[in-house]
C-alpha cells in the first residue's frame, strides 16, 4: 500500500498479516510438520510467469492511464466509474499475487540472499507502478460531492462499490498535492519499508545463548529462546528469560535508532496530513471512530485491578510464590498439560470444534490442512510468531505458525486458521472489499479459538485439570486484552514523547515499564533487563498501534460467543455472513444483526466480564 491510504492500488511492500500475539512450547519434531506449496502462486524464482505478469501489469497500467489520468473528476457516469474500479481491481489483484508470493517466500527464507533480493526487486517495481497510478486515488476524493452522490444514485455497478469509495473519501481532509504523494510512495522504499526490512533481518539474525540438557551451550533464534519462557522447569524458564533480556539489551542502540527513525517518519506524515493524534490514521483506516477506541482502552484499563493483577496474585500464591517473577508470568500453572500435542491431533481438535459449530465453516478450514495452505514447522531463517495472510481472491489465503506442540500453540494454530477461514470467505468481494478492518479482522480467530477451548474444556471433569485449562485460557485473554492495551499504551507514550525531540534507550525502557507495572501488577516481580522487551515487539515497527484490534476482537467475540450460547439457532448462518461481507460493511452494520454495538461503552464491559467471570471460577476451584 502506498504512504497515502486510500490509494486503491492495494498490493503492499508488505502485504497485510495479521500476527497472533501468543508465544511459548515445548518441542516437536519440525521435519513431521506441512510446509506450505506456494506453487499456487509461483513455482519458484526463476518461474517465466512473474516476468509475464509484470509485463502484463506495466501493460495494463500504461492504458489505465490513457484512459483514466485527467478524467476521474470530471466524472458524471457511475457506469464510467464502476469499469476504472473493476480495471483497477484487475492491476491489483496481479500485483497482488506477485508481491505475496514474495512476501511468503521470504518469511520463511529470511537469510536466503537470493530471496531477499527477490522480495527488494518486487518491491521497487510494485512501488514504481503505484505511483504511476496514484492519480486514481487522489481523483477519487476530487469528485465533488453532488456528481458522486449522483453516480451513485444511477449506478448499481458502482454501489457495490459503495463502501470501499467513502472509505478512500474519509481520507480527503489528510490528502497532500499529488507530487507530495507521488514522492512519499517512492521514497518509502528507502524510508520505512528499508528500517522495517532492517528490523526484520536484525530480529531473524540474533542468536541467543541458552544451556542444554546435556550442558553445552547453543546459540539459539528468538523463536528458539521464547519458546523455553514457557518451560516447565523454572530454571530453563529463568535462564531463557535473562538470555532474551541480555541480548536484546546488547542490540538496543540498533534498536532503538528503528523505533525513533520510525516515530519520527509517522510524526511528520501526522502532522504534515493533519490527524489530530497519532493514532488517529489506524483509527480511520480501521473505520472506527477515535471516541470507541477510547471507551476500549479506557474500559480495558479500568479492569486491570479486576483481572491481570487479581489473577497474577493468584497464580503466585498457587504456584507457592511471594511474587510472580517475570518468568513465571508464562509458565505453566501446576497441574497444566505441558504433554507435547502431535501435529495430527491438534488438527483433529481444532477441525472437530470448527466442524461441530457448522460443518461448512469446518470443510473450508479442512482445506488449509489437505491442499498444503499453511506453513508450520519453526526454523532457521523462519520469521516467528503466527500469521494468516489473505494472498488474492484468485488464490487463498496462506497461514504461517511456528509449531511447537504445547496447548498455546494448538490455540494458535486455531486462531490463525480462524483467519484464514474469514479470508477466504471474504474473497466473493473481490478485491477492493475482500480485506477486513482491523476492528474486525480479528473476529473470526478469536472465535476460533473459543470454539476450540469450550470443546477442550467441555471434554474435562476432573478439578486440577479443568482449572489449569481455565488459567491458561484467562492468561491467552489477559495476553490478548490487557498485553496489547498495555503495549498501546507504550506506543501512545513513545509516539506522543517522540513529538518532543528523540527518545533514549532509557525513556523507552520506562515508558515499557510504566505500562508493565500498571497493566500487571503488584504481583509481578521483574528480572534484569526486562526493561529492553519492548524492542522485539514487530507490531511497533510494522504496524503503529495495530495491537488495539486484537483486544478489540477478543472483547467482540466475548460478547458475539454469548449470544451464539443464548440464541444458537441461526448463528451459524449471520455469522458466516458477517465474515462473507469482508471489507464491504461497517462494524456497526455487521454486529446489528447480533444485538451488538460497539460504540456503546457497555460493550466492551460485557466483553471483560467474561474474563472476569473466568477469574471467578478460578478462584473457586482453587479454594
Amino acid at each position: 500500500m502506498s504512504s497515502y491510504h486510500s490509494s486503491p492500488l492495494l498490493f503492499s511492500n508488505i502485504p497485510p498479516v495479521y500476527q497472533s500475539p501468543n508465544d511459548g512450547g515445548n518441542s516437536i519434531d519440525a521435519s513431521t510438520l506441512p510446509r506450505w506449496d506456494l506453487s499456487h502462486l509461483y513455482t519458484g524464482l526463476n518461474d517465466p510467469n512473474i516476468q509475464r505478469d509484470i509485463a502484463d501489469i506495466e501493460k495494463r497500467v500504461q492504458k489505465f492511464k490513457a484512459d483514466y489520468e485527467g478524467k476521474i473528476e470530471s466524472l458524471t457516469d457511475g457506469d464510467v466509474l464502476a469499469n476504472a474500479l473493476q480495471d483497477m481491481e484487475a492491476l491489483s489483484e496481479i500485483g497482488g499475487k506477485i508481491m505475496s508470493y514474495a512476501f511468503l517466500l521470504y518469511t520463511v527464507e529470511m537469510e536466503n540472499s537470493d530471496v531477499t533480493q527477490f522480495l527488494q526487486n518486487m518491491q521497487e517495481k510494485m512501488t514504481m507502478i503505484n505511483t504511476e497510478t496514484l492519480f486514481f486515488g487522489l481523483s477519487l476524493n476530487r469528485i465533488p460531492d453532488e456528481n458522486y452522490q449522483a453516480m451513485l444514485d444511477t449506478s448499481e455497478r458502482l454501489q457495490f462499490y459503495q463502501y470501499y469509495l467513502e472509505g478512500a473519501r474519509l481520507y480527503r481532509p489528510h490528502q497532500l498535492s499529488d507530487d507530495l504523494e507521488k514522492m512519499l510512495t517512492e521514497k518509502a522504499l528507502s524510508g520505512k519499508s528499508a528500517w522495517n526490512r532492517l528490523f526484520d533481518e536484525t530480529m531473524t539474525a540474533l542468536r541467543f545463548p541458552f544451556v542444554g540438557d546435556d550442558d553445552k551451550q547453543q546459540d539459539l533464534t528468538l523463536t528458539e529462546i521464547s519458546h523455553f519462557t514457557s518451560s516447565p522447569d523454572e530454571t530453563i524458564r529463568k535462564q531463557a528469560s535473562l538470555s532474551m533480556g541480555s541480548v536484546l539489551k546488547d542490540n538496543s542502540r540498533l534498536l532503538t535508532q528503528i523505533t525513533n527513525t520510525l516515530a519520527k517518519d509517522k510524526e511528520i506524515e501526522t502532522r504534515w496530513r493533519g490527524y489530530e493524534r497519532p493514532v488517529s490514521s489506524r483509527n480511520l483506516s480501521n473505520r472506527v471512530e477515535d471516541p470507541v477506541v477510547d471507551a476500549l482502552v479506557d474500559s480495558v484499563k479500568t479492569s486491570y485491578p479486576h483481572i491481570s493483577h487479581r489473577y497474577y496474585a493468584l497464580k503466585a500464591k498457587w504456584m507457592g510464590k511471594d511474587k510472580l517473577d517475570s518468568w513465571n508470568r508464562n509458565a505453566p500453572v501446576p497441574d497444566a498439560d505441558t504433554r507435547v500435542i502431535e501435529w495430527d491431533m491438534a488438527v483433529d481438535t481444532i477441525i472437530n470444534a470448527y466442524t461441530q459449530f457448522d460443518p461448512t465453516i469446518g470443510a473450508i478450514g479442512k482445506k488449509f490442512f489437505d491442499e498444503n495452505w499453511i506453513d508450520a514447522p519453526a526454523t532457521k531463517g523462519k520469521r516467528g510468531g503466527a500469521f494468516a495472510h489473505p494472498c488474492v481472491p484468485s488464490v487463498h489465503p496462506y497461514l504461517m505458525v511456528n509449531y511447537q506442540g504445547t496447548i498455546r500453540d494448538v490455540m494458535t494454530v486455531a486462531h490463525e486458521l480462524g483467519h484464514g477461514i474469514h479470508q477466504y470467505l471474504a474473497r466473493e468481494q473481490g478485491y477492493l472489499l475482500a480485506n477486513t478492518p482491523l476492528t474486525l479482522a480479528e473476529t473470526a480467530s478469536v472465535f476460533g479459538e473459543m470454539l476450540t477451548f469450550k470443546a477442550l474444556l467441555a471434554q474435562t471433569t476432573d478439578k486440577p485439570a479443568r482449572r489449569a485449562m481455565i488459567a491458561s485460557k484467562i492468561e491467552d485473554m489477559i495476553n490478548t486484552v490487557v498485553r496489547q492495551i498495555s503495549f498501546y499504551e507504550f506506543e501512545r507514550m513513545v509516539h506522543d514523547g517522540r513529538a518532543k525531540g528523540e527518545l533514549s534507550t532509557e525513556q523507552l525502557n520506562e515508558f515499557w515499564m510504566i505500562s508493565s507495572r500498571e497493566s500487571l501488577g503488584d504481583a509481578v516481580r521483574y528480572c534484569d533487563n526486562y526493561e529492553y522487551m519492548w524492542s522485539y515487539v514487530p507490531h511497533f515497527i510494522h504496524s503503529p498501534f495495530y495491537v488495539y484490534a486484537y483486544a478489540f476482537g477478543d472483547c467482540l467475540v466475548n460478547a458475539l460467543y454469548g449470544v451464539y450460547e443464548d440464541q444458537p439457532n441461526g448463528f451459524a448462518e449471520k455469522y458466516t455472513a458477517l465474515l462473507s461481507a469482508g471489507g464491504s460493511k461497517g462494524h456497526k452494520e455487521l454486529l446489528a444483526p447480533f444485538g451488538l454495538d460497539a460504540s456503546n461503552p457497555d460493550f466492551w464491559n460485557k466483553g471483560l466480564g467474561v474474563i472476569s467471570a473466568l477469574v471467578d471460577e478460578l478462584e473457586t476451584l482453587l479454594d
